[in-house]
């Protein structure tokens, strides 16, 4: 080719000259054609070739991160289905039919309870070709894969159970009815509520994709760090294409090619649909998804037409056929769908003459029947055989299908996901067309439908899951022993060197916790199983010794020298590295923690998460991923550095957290502490590991973390039980009888312990200091303490460990934390009038711990001046006096309220 013809518009040229260059053209595409013959991967490898010479010469060439609008894998690469299709047919209608009864017929005894029939209806041939061919249960004596369902598609997996014989009626008949007398079934996968059933939370949008690529990447850790043996299990995320709009869903998928995770596999089920409408209604999802995902380096595997139109493809020898596909976008398919065969003849095939022709011989019913490749199991097989044979990287497959796909006049529409019941007609005409041998009014009323367990189709499915290892979904947690038979908790007494104290050193809790867990990691027990986790700024944590000591992950370990390889404590990427330092996501963090912290029940390996962050962006960034943590049993240690609204120097609103442990306290089986000194941290811990692993406990640990170096005191003889119980008492008064107590947690209970100093020097007011470790369990005590007298009137009332500690104790009592006034708050029912309770409500600002607990109220100064002023409301000190004394403390009682500055 001549540099004019490079150069010049192609609409420039003359005829003549356009006709040359036409068949220049040609005779290169015949060429190429002759080498994708002869080798594939060759003809790859000369693409590669052609276009870095065009960069070298400086010709653009226009991006292919989208292929035209068709299959991946053509007909003639396609291997033959290995499965009896006509029994796998048999077996997904009677799963479609109890799915639809389960909802339909709830719905019209208990209307309003809910349930969706549309979100199965598309996915159930997707789901059918796993079950029966690459779902593995296990893989000799190693857990199989793992597979996270598109939540609205729960019914379709109950019923899949009902047919293998794990659920009986009384079960379906008890969808989302999980408070009667007999066993319910969970409105979406809920691993709380059904133990031994559900893996993985999935139906809040987005979390399933990202805990998936997580999950992915801690399997090849365990395996990389020998904890697990490797196998060719895989992680397969069944995702909605209208989910994809969710950032969590697309947020990390540049992790899974970067650490080429060929484990990994995403479907998205493309039914073109959200909730409420067509997802791109005016361009297509799977050309956006395509681009998004090849993009980032995955494997694209689109299955977007079914077998019957491979025909059509063969006979269109012009590429219209294509070129009309490509004119089309979701909203015309959508349409195409929602009515018959003679609107697709017409809109569709109408444009052109010569389309029109190619389907003369076609009935409209024959159009309307031309399926999508989301329904076709050939095309699917095909597309995950690829899938899972594929090596270094993911695979995501684009697999079209129709929303309530054989659902009559809800398929394809806008209100399809609402569809809770369908009309006796559609009923009807259901069971005609999937074949279900019930009558008519059986069919009306929603009745379900089991075979006699040697029915061939019965017989069929279970020989499949006997041979992919056992039924799926299910979840078991072996014992501690069977784990790991050395594992044990260590006692209190190993972690002496922090129950000691500083010796006079100033230290923050977060360096007394670093240390502890490099110790925890040299132990031969559980070292390692200890999973260090940080976003970022690992050496802010001050964990450079911890890089050095035990490396950070790395899958392909170090291929650099470092700049500070020269240095004692330089940076270390290794393969078996024991942290993970994850960059700057928090969500990606909290999707590793989740995989790690319940790694015993999926891998059962008993891996010890402690996930060091910003507390600021703890529960407030990641609330939704923490509930569905707690919903998986999850165990393990969140915690939270640079805690409170006024130890984090200088960072101002956006950084300083004043409410971390209010939001950590609506998660049920989060157990919160706000330790001030590193022995009560240490036997948090202790007990924290104890709790989880030994005993079994279902839940996990908040601890706070400051920055602020202060010396750390040796913890009192006995304290121990009032750390873990959440209070007891630090200092008793200075002299004499208190006529006050004071409360106190992190860093705040010092200004406390000033307070208690001034208080009693100053205004011969005496008064006992509690350290306040955890508010959220004192509560939860006092909660339980008062449902059991409650609810047993004629029994002794019993007493809560507040009201135990504080019976015989005189005066008000002053709280003070570093967190919003709600925490202290929450002791107000068994405290009464006596609390007065001081917090940091309001935005942070910006300067040092002095001005900002001036600011908030929180510093010894206020905590005086409101004992004084109690003190002085009800009678036991001068009124004169407590305003004098506000003045002498530097106290402006004219200034705005800092909740509201």
């Amino acid at each position: 080719m001549t540099p004019m013809l490079m150069d010049a518009p192609l609409a420039n040229l003359d005829e003549a000259t356009k006709q040359d260059f036409t068949a220049e053209v040609q005779e290169w595409l015949e060429a190429f054609d002759q080498v994708v013959a002869a080798d594939e991967a060759q003809a790859a490898d000369l693409l590669g070739a052609l276009r870095q010479r065009a960069g070298e010469v400086g010709v653009t060439v226009p991006g292919t991160l989208t292929t035209p609008y068709c299959n991946t894998i053509r007909p003639e690469q396609e291997v033959p289905y290995p499965g009896d299709r006509q029994m796998e047919r048999r077996v997904e209608a009677l799963i479609r039919w109890n799915a639809m009864a389960m909802v339909h017929s709830q719905n019209k005894k208990d209307a309003g309870i809910g349930g969706h029939i549309s979100t199965y209806s598309s996915l159930a041939t997707l789901l059918e070709v796993g079950f029966n061919h690459f779902f593995h249960a296990k893989y000799g004596n190693e857990p199989g894969d793992f597979i996270y369902f598109q939540g609205h598609a729960s019914p379709g997996v109950y019923a899949r159970a009902y047919l293998e014989g794990r659920f009986d009626e009384s079960r379906l008949k008890n969808f989302r009815h999980e408070l009667r007398a007999e066993p319910g079934l969970s409105s979406y996968p809920h691993p709380w509520l059904m133990p031994e059933f559900w893996n993985f939370p999935t139906v809040s949008m987005g979390i399933g994709p990202l805990n998936a690529i997580y999950q992915a990447r801690f399997m090849r850790y365990l395996e990389n760090r020998h904890l697990i043996t490797k196998t060719n299990r895989k992680v397969w995320a069944f995702v909605g294409d209208g989910e994809s709009d969710e950032v969590d869903t697309l947020g990390a998928i540049s992790l899974g090619a970067r650490e080429q995770l060929d484990n990994l596999i995403f479907v998205v089920n493309c039914n073109l649909q959200r909730l409420d409408g067509p997802v791109r209604g005016n361009k297509r999802i799977i050309d956006e998804l395509e681009g998004v995902f090849r993009g980032a380096g995955w494997n694209v595997i689109k299955v977007i037409w079914g077998t019957d139109w491979d025909e059509l493809f063969a006979k269109d020898k012009t590429g219209l056929l294509l070129k009309r596909m490509d004119e089309c976008v979701d909203g015309d398919f959508q349409n195409f769908k929602a009515k018959d065969g003679a609107y697709l003849r017409e809109n569709f095939f109408g444009k052109y003459p010569e389309l029109l022709e190619l389907v003369k011989d076609k009935s409209d019913i024959e159009l309307g029947n031309l399926h999508r490749g989301g329904h076709d199991p050939a095309k699917i097989y095909n597309a995950y055989k690829r899938a899972v044979e594929h090596t270094g990287g993911p695979t995501v497959i684009l697999a079209k299908t129709v929303k309530g796909y054989g659902l009559g006049s809800a398929q394809a529409r806008n209100a399809t996901h609402s569809e809770k019941k369908l009309a006796d007609d559609a009923l009807s005409a259901f069971v005609k067309r999937f074949e279900i041998p019930i009558p008519d009014k059986a069919a009306k009323d929603g009745t379900f439908y089991r075979p006699e367990p040697n029915a061939p189709e019965l017989q069929y499915m279970q020989a499949r899951r006997t041979e992919l290892g056992g039924y799926l979904p299910q979840r078991a947690t072996p014992p501690l022993a069977e784990r790991a038979p050395d594992f044990k908790a260590p006692p209190l007494d190993f972690f002496k060197t922090w129950t000691a104290g500083s010796n006079g050193r100033a230290i923050s809790t977060t360096m007394g916790f670093v240390n502890l867990l490099n110790a925890l990691m040299k132990d031969k027990a559980v070292g390692k199983w200890v999973v260090p986790i940080v976003p970022d700024e690992g050496r802010t944590f001050g964990l450079e010794s911890s890089i050095k000591q035990v490396g950070i992950y790395a899958a392909e370990g170090q291929k650099y020298t470092p700049h500070d390889a020269d240095i004692f404590l330089s940076y270390r990427e290794t393969k078996d590295g024991q942290i993970l330092e994850e960059g700057i996501t928090e969500a990606g963090s909290m999707a590793s923690f989740t995989a790690a912290g319940t790694a015993y029940s999926n891998y059962g390996v008993p891996s010890i998460p402690f996930y060091m962050y910003y507390s600021m962006f703890g529960f407030q960034r990641i609330g939704d991923m923490a509930w569905a943590f707690a919903d998986s049993r999850g165990k393990g240690f969140l915690m939270g550095g640079t805690a409170g609204r006024t130890t984090m120097l200088g960072e101002g609103l956006q950084h300083q957290d004043g409410h971390s442990i209010v939001l950590s306290s609506t998660v049920p089986t989060c157990v919160t502490y706000d330790p001030a000194f590193v022995y009560e941290l240490a036997v948090v811990v202790q007990d924290g590991i104890r709790r989880m692993y030994e005993a079994s406990e279902n839940v996990f640990f908040y601890i706070t973390m400051y920055n602020e170096d202060y010396v750390q005191p040796p913890m009192p003889e006995g304290a121990a039980e009032g750390i873990v119980k959440g209070i007891y008492k630090l200092k008793p008064a200075i002299k004499g009888e208190a006529t006050v107590q004071l409360f106190g947690s992190g860093p705040i209970l010092n200004e406390v312990l000033r307070a208690q100093t001034i208080l009693a020097e100053h205004y011969k007011i005496q008064a006992d200091v509690w350290s306040v470790t955890s508010y959220t369990e004192v509560r939860r005590d006092a909660l339980a303490a008062e449902r059991w007298n409650r609810l047993h009137p004629t029994k002794p009332e019993r007493k809560s460990y507040l009201n135990t500690l504080l019976d015989g104790t005189t005066g008000p009592i002053i709280a003070a934390s570093d967190y919003m006034k709600s925490l202290p708050d929450g002791l107000s029912p068994w405290l009464g009038s006596r609390l007065v309770t001081l917090g940091t409500d309001g935005f942070g600002r910006s300067d040092n711990r002095a001005h900002l607990r001036r600011h908030f109220e929180v510093n010894a100064e206020s905590i005086a001046g409101a004992t004084l002023s109690r003190l002085a409301r009800e009678g036991k000190f001068k009124a004169e006096d407590a305003q004098k004394a506000l003045h002498d403390l530097g106290l402006n009682t004219e200034a705005v309220d800092p909740a509201r500055a």
